[in-house]
């Protein structure tokens, strides 16, 4: 299960064990990378936590790949940026859209400049990765063929194989054929199979929450958004991290 987090407090990494890890792991340099000038880019904020309970706002100005070194703005005035460099250590983290990012600074040092401060610090070599809400949601890929088979609650003696759009860990869009007769929101399918790829397939229920019509020239009748059932946990385990590494790929091709 994810740990709990507050929005700006480190999550708990020693409830990560095993197999968790991987799923909330990254090590990737190009991806870490990718992951930190998106904070610069984004002029994120970033709180940072030291050992003995001080805590500073800042943003990350740069990042340097080459010395293996960033730099955070500081107010050299504030305690707080004092105590974070006695402390020499601190836990970072920031947001971008509904993904929380942590990772640790190590041997931080105060310059300063002309106009202004900065602390600098290692460039971390591991990050950690949560999604923010349960909400969020990845398109899925569909060279993978992503299918929810289940029988239509009118014609129960008809299979259906509907291709599924985007997932979350709380549900999913599905895709129903012009040619199938059409579903209204609020009926619930038992019995439902989903296969998203070859490591990830549960079974479960689905509520039809919306159907809204096709799009433009899309076979598409209806669109179904759909919840799920109570999930086991080692289904839920599969599910999120279907969508975390579908979100990894997406961000590492959109490079």
């Amino acid at each position: 299960m994810p740990p709990s987090f507050q929005d700006t407090q480190p999550a708990a990494l020693h409830q990560l064990s095993g197999n968790a890890q991987d799923e909330f792991r990254v090590g990737n340099p190009t991806e870490l990378l990718a992951l930190l000038r998106q904070l610069v880019d984004a002029g994120v904020r970033v709180h940072l936590s030291a050992p003995g309970g001080s805590a500073y706002t800042t943003t990350l100005w740069t990042v340097d790949a080459h010395q293996r070194r960033l730099s955070l703005s500081a107010d050299a005035v504030q305690p707080a940026v004092r105590t974070l460099i006695d402390a020499g250590e601190a836990t970072a983290v920031a947001y971008l859209d509904s993904v929380k990012l942590q990772f640790d600074l190590r041997n931080l040092v105060l310059v300063h400049g002309a106009n202004a401060s900065a602390i600098q610090a290692e460039l971390p070599e591991v990050l950690w990765r949560f999604q923010r809400r349960a909400s969020f949601r990845v398109r899925t890929p569909a060279s993978a063929a992503p299918t929810a088979r289940l029988r239509h609650p009118s014609l129960p003696e008809r299979l259906l194989a509907l291709r599924v759009l985007d997932v979350s860990v709380g549900g999913c869009a599905l895709a129903l054929p012009a040619n199938v007769p059409a579903l209204a929101a609020g009926i619930q399918i038992d019995g439902a199979r989903i296969e998203l790829d070859g490591d990830t397939r549960f079974d479960t229920t689905l509520t039809l929450q919306h159907v809204s019509s096709g799009m433009g020239s899309s076979p598409i009748g209806q669109r179904l958004g759909c919840a799920f059932g109570k999930l086991d946990g080692g289904a839920q385990r599969a599910l999120q991290r279907y969508i975390d590494q579908t979100q990894k790929r997406q961000r590492l091709f959109s490079l």
